[in-house]
């Protein structure tokens, strides 16, 4: 053994974890700098536009100096683009007290595009709350998340949610519909089988989660459940600690069929008596699925049916423009539902 190998594991693992953790928090702290700095910027654009009477042309002129003399000196960082971005930055978050550390410029640049105060609220909070990426905080924009929670929620039980002034009580407050899995990286034009897009969520299982919404833990794939001599395996099973119950999750390649209502039926029964603790809730059932039959949904399950969801799902994010107008079919189809 070598004097190198002669160390004390244990030792060495502790003082790995001191230096790693000493990175991140350089880390953590260079962003909260950079992005302080940004917003010292922005002030002071602002408040010498003031002073210009906040004329346009004096605007105007006044960065596209300022750009060409700071990019020449600094860089690309400080160039005609990211000075607008530092004002509107400034101007949406005026107080400096109000700033999250959590969050870092490139989640602010995000947010700071967003005009409604609601909306921009809520990314903000579950970014902060849940610790996403730039990366993660941008997807969930683009995907609508959090239109697509208020189709079955109201603005204000999203919003406390977020806030952590209550948590979920009923499953149709954490699953979206539909939902998108682009993530996957499956090609287009290949057709594909349920153990495809199960392995392939595996894979991303991380994304998978996020997607699927707050509070998710995995359990088990394939989860073999015996009833005498009969075997069955269900797709996917998560644990929801919100909600306090099991979630079984069932994929499927085709449109929803009553057949798939079924067999995810039993499988949430099998759970709720054989599985589930007496002080935990009754287990969730989701039905992804290529296209929904909502009516069909509705005459299969009991007329006070909480627990079975189905949820369509695409396997590429649409343009913002298509994924608008899904929204509001969806919509428009609630609001019907509503008038009969």
């Amino acid at each position: 053994m070598s004097e190198l190998q002669k160390t004390n594991p244990a030792f060495y693992t502790d003082m790995r974890h001191i230096i790693i953790e000493a990175q991140r928090t350089a880390v953590r702290g260079a962003e909260y700098v950079r992005m302080m700095m940004y917003w010292h910027l922005g002030e002071r654009i602002f408040v010498e536009e003031q002073h210009g009477n906040n004329r346009a042309a004096y605007g105007e002129y006044t960065l596209n100096n300022l750009a060409k003399r700071l990019e020449a000196e600094f860089g690309s960082g400080f160039s005609k683009r990211q000075l607008e971005r530092a004002r509107l930055f400034y101007r949406v978050y005026p107080t400096e007290s109000n700033l999250r550390k959590q969050l870092n410029w490139l989640q602010y640049r995000l947010l700071s595009s967003i005009d409604d105060d609601y909306k921009r609220e809520y990314y903000e909070l579950e970014a902060a709350n849940h610790g996403w990426t730039g990366r993660e905080l941008e997807r969930q924009i683009n995907s609508l998340l959090y239109e697509r929670l208020l189709l079955s929620n109201d603005k204000e039980a999203v919003l406390a949610v977020a806030r952590k002034e209550r948590i979920p009580e009923k499953p149709a407050e954490i699953v979206k519909d539909p939902m998108f899995l682009e993530f996957l990286g499956l090609k287009r034009e290949a057709p594909y089988y349920e153990n495809d897009i199960e392995s392939a969520l595996i894979t991303h299982l991380q994304e998978f989660l996020l997607e699927l919404g707050n509070g998710f833990s995995f359990i088990a794939r394939q989860k073999r459940l015996l009833l005498e001599d009969d075997e069955f395996f269900a797709d996917m099973v998560m644990y929801n600690r919100l909600l306090r119950c099991f979630v079984v999750i069932e994929i499927k390649t085709h449109k929803m069929t009553h057949a798939d209502i079924g067999q995810l039926q039993m499988y949430v029964n099998y759970f709720d008596r054989f599985e589930k603790l007496p002080d935990e809730n009754p287990t969730v059932g989701i039905l992804l699925c290529t296209a929904k039959n909502d009516l069909l949904a509705k005459i299969t399950l009991p007329e006070d049916n909480t627990n079975i969801l189905t949820s369509k799902y695409e396997l590429y994010l649409p343009t913002e423009n298509e994924l608008i107008e899904e929204i509001k079919e969806v919509m428009d189809l609630a609001e019907g539902e509503i008038q009969e």
